[in-house]
């Protein structure tokens, strides 16, 4: 609550002149919040702000929660095995003590800051008087849709959050309490269906906006999230019907910075490369590894679970293009490779590596002894390139993808099959796996809605959905999918300790533990912990999620 407090307050004072009149004009240099928003220019700017507090362009506000939500799902370690990084393995161990967790604390922080700024601009905006209407409300629009989204990121880490509405003074706020999930998704759908009636179609929208297609797409989500099927099916088929987006014909080249803004992506964060004004995404580098080059960070490593669920599938052109791994003797779309060998050449134990693993004496090492699975992640990953001059500064210009067409298809999929309508659900379905060379679905019922959920993993990792996924569907038993992964008996864990299916690779390092999930608690670790802070600082008016402390 203090975080919200604080930034109230600062806003107010940068925003709000003094009653006192001990000048005789307006602060030079400062910002008026009753002089500005008098014109569309001064009005795009505000809601240029807006969309910049999707990451506030630094790593630490919100990319680090969006590697934390991969790193508790089975898909990702934390991976990281040269440094202390209590924070991720607190919460993806799942050991119950993460209320003061910081990186927790930032993204909570950092989301109000951006729906703080979307409520100001909604008003202000709303508010200007011009014969450029239809500018005035494509600006509100888009405000609300990212408030949307940044109230969406929220209630499906923490559950039910404080709504707040539109800019309020301190004495407004006290007393704020969590609003239940349910009004927070119904207020992210009147957001996100009041967008959608104003934002324009993709064609004549500027690169980087949301359109209308952006905001029935994360409504068709949102419906998702809440078993809305009818909903979720409606929305998502008028933006199929529509027919403004396809999939790309190579899955190579979804993530590649030459097809930022392709005709598959709905929405993306817009990333720019400069190293005087410190410009650009940070992902590349967090997640690179530690022995070059490029001199990477190593957080949130590629499970060998999730190589063999690839494997198992038969999907080898997805499978290179997510994961690398270290022994390759390529990276799928490399032209460089040569360097990535003599890289690997100047490690201490080489040699003992090559022999040990049986690995082509011209291969790429991911270092087994700094990295929990010697495993990268492909999609973030820059070939040299595409890369800046200096690459460890964490910054790169490969726009991070936020909703894309074949996350679009797969939940259009889902959702016809709840409703009993297979063949759309394998129509769609087989639309995403005709791209990644696999053959036709032709099941029905509970064995197709296991393709569909397979298909998730294989299509989407990486991209923030898995977490979210495994803690929403059902599984045959009657509970969540992530119970039957995690816990004592949990599959995932049992499958990364039992000798006949660990990894070699994993096991050998227990630098991060490869009992990862043991401690899984059902009535617990469905949702992340609310901020021990904000806790405090409401006096208690914001209660914390069962059983944390």
């Amino acid at each position: 609550m203090k975080r919200i407090f604080t930034i109230v307050v600062l806003i107010a004072s940068l925003m709000f002149t003094s009653c006192e009149d001990f000048l005789t004009e307006d602060a030079r240099g400062q910002l008026n919040v009753d002089t500005y928003y008098k014109s569309i220019e001064e009005c795009e700017s505000a809601v240029t702000s807006c969309y910049q507090a999707l990451t506030y362009g630094g790593w630490w506000q919100i990319n680090t929660v969006w590697l934390l939500s991969e790193m508790c799902s089975d898909d990702a370690w934390m991976g990281n095995t040269t440094q202390s990084q209590s924070d991720y393995i607190s919460l993806a161990h799942y050991q119950g003590n993460g209320a003061s967790n910081g990186p927790i604390s930032n993204f909570w922080q950092y989301r109000y800051k951006g729906i703080l700024r979307c409520n100001i601009a909604i008003d202000r905006i709303s508010a200007l008087e011009t014969p450029d209407t239809e500018s005035r409300d494509r600006l509100v629009a888009e405000a609300r849709f990212l408030r949307a989204y940044y109230y969406f990121e929220l209630v499906r880490n923490f559950g039910g959050v404080p709504l707040m509405t539109s800019f309020q003074m301190p004495e407004e706020v006290a007393g704020t309490e969590r609003a239940t999930e349910e009004a927070v998704y119904k207020f992210i759908e009147d957001d996100l269906v009041a967008a959608a009636g104003v934002l324009p179609r993709r064609n004549a929208a500027e690169v980087g906006h949301a359109t209308r297609g952006t905001a029935l797409g994360l409504l068709g989500k949102v419906y998702l999230y809440q078993e809305k099927w009818q909903d979720a099916r409606e929305a998502l088929k008028t933006v199929i019907d529509e027919g403004e987006y396809k999939l790309l014909p190579d899955f190579g080249d979804v993530w590649s910075l030459a097809y930022d803004n392709s005709e598959e992506s709905l929405f993306e964060i817009q990333y720019e490369y400069h190293a005087t004004l410190g410009l650009g995404g940070s992902l590349a580098t967090i997640t690179g590894a530690r022995n070059g080059p490029g001199d990477g960070w190593s957080w949130c490593q590629p499970t060998a679970n999730l190589e063999q669920a690839y494997i198992d599938a038969g999907d080898t052109e997805r499978l290179k293009w997510t994961i690398i791994k270290s022994g390759c003797t390529e990276i799928a779309g490399e032209d460089q490779f040569t360097e990535f060998v003599e890289t690997s050449k100047a490690l201490n134990k080489y040699q003992e590596y090559i022999d040990k693993y049986g690995w082509d004496p011209d291969c790429y090492i991911v270092d087994p002894a700094q990295h929990k699975s010697a495993r990268l992640i492909r999609k973030y990953f820059l070939p040299l390139k595409d890369r800046p001059a200096i690459y460890n500064t964490d910054k790169s210009p490969l726009n991070h993808r936020i909703l894309r067409y074949a996350d679009v298809l797969l939940m259009y999929a889902e959702a016809c099959n709840e409703l009993n309508d297979d063949e759309s659900a394998r129509d769609a379905l087989n639309q995403v796996r005709k791209r990644a060379k696999l053959d036709n679905i032709t099941a029905s019922g509970t064995e197709l809605q296991n393709a569909i959920r397979l298909e998730r993993r294989l299509e989407l990792a990486f991209e923030q959905n898995r977490l979210y996924d495994i803690r929403r569907w059902n599984d045959d038993n009657g509970k969540k999918v992530i119970c039957n992964l995690m816990g004592s008996n949990g599959t995932f864990v049992k499958w990364n300790t039992d000798e006949a299916t660990r990894d070699a690779l994993e096991w050998e390092n227990q630098g991060e533990a490869s009992n990862k999930g043991i401690s899984f608690n059902e009535n617990r670790d469905m949702v992340f912990p609310i901020p021990l802070y904000e806790i405090t600082m409401s006096n208690g008016s914001i209660t914390q999620n069962p059983g944390w402390n």
